[in-house]
């Protein structure tokens, strides 16, 4: 069976190639001395930047873009697509009939995860990409070199890739069809478990069961850290061969959680004419307690926080104390956020505008309360919560229906976009305007 070996580079066609993550692994592998072609339905950012790198990419779904990268290198050894791909692609078909080895983007992911001693995954229903990202922050901000790909853009790296020199690899790790279990982390982080992707998953138990294979995938010698406050976490860790790091994300009593906040408020700032509130908190370790104020803004962030920092102890284990403390303390404050979760764009006549990918009941309440808290710090008054809210695709909208109403009830008012569909094609009797009627 064909197998990808970092170290013996060979020519990889991407189908797809253009998607956020797709784009940094193709990079990634650009850097490691791979050939690297593939095709995407239209030019991007991220197209943009790979044909700068000497990156062959095609547009629209062909099979002739597949013969012309047949013609100008070799035939790929390998042929990556992503799961929005499906077997009716005229690419994909005929990688099929040419018996080209074919893998998805979570099976290179993770094959591209066994060339580094510390690959690392961060796992979770919410806040993946931002805790990736201040992992990322706390690991550069210690000069470590670290290779990341993230959900999201990180704007101290300017791009949602870095390819570094060492032995760091932190990657996301999506539960969306089961695509973590292809991983091989060290390290694991999973940061929450609730119900979502139920057009894949039967029901919560069928989503913890995943969670718990993707904490079995762990060696040994590799470190599990999880969120104390997950229900029945036991039921998670139980048995597992690795070491279990716990971790709270609030205030309240630690029990056997060795990373946990303290002390949480907000700090009155002003920035740039826009009032706004400073999140600090004390941070709790065996080592000691760390004063730490946040770039970002919401009380969730701090949970966030306390994981990517729990990770970078871990991580730099046996390393100068005073160093990794200062990383952590630089890290986390430096970071302001990734593209899209709760960014602020801009103040345009008085009104202050924040861009962010909340899209499940549990992110758009965490979204809508850290607005809440800058109108606070902005005094308050009669400043008035606008929400413009898209739903993403059907079965999600009907699945939490109830609930992305109670949600959206937080914000004063509220203007509605129709349905995002991605993937889907059914609409499955909803809409926004069912929605909004709620």
């Amino acid at each position: 069976m064909f197998t990808i070996d970092m170290n013996r580079p060979c020519h990889i066609y991407f189908i797809g190639i253009g998607g956020i993550s797709m784009s940094g692994l193709a990079l990634i592998l650009r850097d490691r001395g791979f050939t690297v072609s593939g095709s995407d339905r239209k030019s991007s950012e991220q197209t943009d930047l790979l044909e700068k790198e000497g990156v062959r990419v095609f547009y629209g779904e062909s099979v002739d873009n597949l013969t012309q990268a047949i013609k100008e290198d070799k035939m790929p050894d390998a042929v990556v697509y992503t799961a929005a791909v499906h077997p009716d692609n005229p690419e994909f078909a005929e990688a099929k009939r040419l018996s080209i080895p074919m893998f998805t983007r979570a099976e290179l992911l993770g094959s591209m995860m066994k060339s580094y001693h510390l690959p690392v995954a961060v796992a979770g229903t919410h806040g993946k990409t931002t805790t990736t990202s201040m992992l990322s922050a706390i690991l550069l901000a210690a000069d470590t070199d670290p290779t990341l790909t993230i959900g999201g853009v990180m704007p101290q790296i300017g791009s949602n890739v870095r390819i570094g020199h060492s032995d760091l690899f932190v990657t996301e790790a999506c539960e969306y069809t089961n695509s973590f279990l292809s991983f091989s982390p060290g390290i694991g982080i999973i940061l929450n478990i609730e119900e979502d992707h139920l057009d894949f998953f039967k029901d919560l138990d069928d989503i913890r069961n995943s969670f718990r294979r993707f904490a079995m995938l762990l060696p040994e010698d590799g470190a599990l850290i999880i969120n104390r406050s997950i229900d029945s976490v036991r039921e998670l860790t139980d048995g597992l061969s690795c070491r279990v790091i716990y971790y709270l994300t609030d205030e309240g009593d630690p029990a056997d959680a060795l990373y946990y906040p303290s002390d949480i408020r907000i700090e009155k700032t002003s920035e740039d004419g826009m009032a706004d509130g400073t999140l600090c908190f004390t941070l709790h370790t065996p080592q000691g307690c760390l004063d730490l104020q946040l770039g970002v803004h919401g009380r969730h962030n701090v949970g966030n926080a306390v994981a990517a920092a729990a990770a970078a102890f871990t991580l730099l284990e046996g390393e100068d104390t005073a160093l990794v403390d200062r990383a952590v303390r630089d890290g986390l404050k430096s970071f302001t956020g990734a593209q899209r979760r709760f960014e602020k764009k801009g103040v345009v006549n008085g009104i202050t505008v924040m861009d962010d990918y909340a899209h499940h009941p549990a992110e758009i309440r965490a979204s809508l309360t850290a607005a809440r808290q800058l109108l606070d710090a902005m005094g308050g008054g009669k400043a008035l919560l606008w929400v413009v809210f898209q739903p993403h695709t059907y079965s999600r909208t009907k699945a939490f229906l109830d609930d992305f109403a109670k949600a959206l009830t937080m914000a004063d008012r509220v203007v509605m976009a129709d349905i995002y569909a991605a993937r889907e094609t059914d609409d499955l009797g909803v809409s926004s305007a069912l929605l909004s009627d709620l």
